[in-house]
């Protein structure tokens, strides 16, 4: 009896087991195959000139000393608003009060040497008039006068050196603006040269663009540009204002400057990166590469500092096809190598891509 139950107990399993794997092995067939959704690269007709910049401050100062001392005041931190003139750093200035009493002492040494001689060259320009002193005389007591005339001049030269070193014991701000970078803290060794602070320029900001050689001369001071900022949700128009004629230090870019209205900086903040739109005149646009293979930007897979994109094979399999990229186009990107204009690609899967994916298009 025990035999015959356990026997049917076996049978049971092994039937429910046989099912499982049936049902299982159907899902994993039907999951298996990614439908997609295919097309064609499209060509550059494009009218306009697109590339990327970063915000920036019209105007941005380091502040640093001229002298070496001890930092014995931070009066700001990062992110303070300051007033022009304002007192930003002390440094200890010990050595320089020293010299400046130095200098005042010569001062009075140099007046008391020079009123003394002006009153005997008095004295003789009299005596000499009525021919009680000799022209010899007169001669000396005129370089006396003119020899102290000078010490005096060149002490009060040396007062106003060291006032001037004393202003870079005390620095200030050049402008009104934002404190952005603090190199330095309280205690810290000063050097000459060296920066302690950084401040740019309050309610004033651009946007700084890198522009190929190839693109520049389609460029024009005053030219319209939209710019559109993604990370503060912002589309604005502007106008070029500033073109930098030479690339011989920016690697090869020129550099191109865009106002940003003041109606529109409210939420915008230095670094904050730009896309920048040129319309180009109908004589400019010949110019531009026609035949260019552009694909979406979101269908570019980036791996371990590669590039590339999903095709299908003659099999009907992803295929992760490295590729080059050029110039952006808005929303498009220019495909230099790896992806010929008749081939097409995967732009959407329902399901997670991977090479080797069998696939299936709609």
């Amino acid at each position: 009896m025990k035999r015959n139950i356990y026997l049917f107990g076996l049978t049971l399993v092994t039937i429910i087991s046989s099912c499982s794997s049936k049902k299982e092995e159907k899902i994993i067939t039907n999951d298996s195959v990614i439908l997609v959704q295919v097309a064609s690269p499209s060509s550059n007709n494009s009218k306009e000139l697109n590339f990327s910049g970063q915000i920036e401050a019209s105007q941005t100062v380091n502040i640093s000393t001229r002298m070496m001392g001890f930092i014995t005041a931070m009066n700001v931190k990062v992110g303070d608003h300051v007033n022009k003139g304002q007192l930003l750093v002390t440094i200890s200035n010990d050595d320089i009060k020293a010299k400046k009493a130095q200098t005042e002492a010569m001062i009075a040494e140099a007046e008391a040497a020079y009123n003394n001689a002006k009153k005997d060259l008095d004295r003789f320009n009299n005596l000499y008039k009525q021919q009680s002193a000799s022209a010899k005389e007169l001669d000396n007591i005129n370089l006396q006068f003119n020899s102290s005339k000078s010490r005096l001049e060149a002490a009060k030269q040396m007062r106003n050196e060291v006032n001037a070193m004393m202003n870079y014991s005390q620095l200030t701000a050049p402008f009104s603006g934002i404190v952005s970078q603090k190199m330095m803290d309280a205690g810290s060794m000063a050097s000459p040269g060296m920066p302690i602070l950084t401040i740019e320029q309050a309610g004033v900001l651009q946007v700084s663009a890198s522009v190929p050689e190839n693109s520049i001369q389609q460029i024009q001071l005053g030219s319209n540009a939209t710019i559109q900022i993604q990370s503060a949700d912002k589309t604005f128009q502007s106008t070029v204002s500033q073109i930098n004629p030479s690339s011989q230090f920016t690697g090869g870019q020129f550099i191109v400057k865009i106002k940003i209205p003041e109606t529109v900086q409210k939420g915008l903040y230095a670094g904050m990166y730009a896309n920048i739109s040129i319309p180009l005149k109908n004589a400019q646009v010949k110019n531009t590469n026609e035949d260019a293979v552009l694909v979406p930007l979101s269908v570019i897979e980036n791996k371990n500092q590669l590039t590339g994109l999903y095709t299908i094979s003659s099999s009907n399999h992803a295929l992760l096809r490295w590729v080059r990229l050029g110039k952006t186009y808005g929303d498009n990107v220019e495909v230099l190598s790896g992806l010929e204009k008749n081939e097409n690609f995967i732009i959407h899967a329902e399901g997670k891509l991977f090479n080797g994916a069998s696939v299936k298009t709609k």
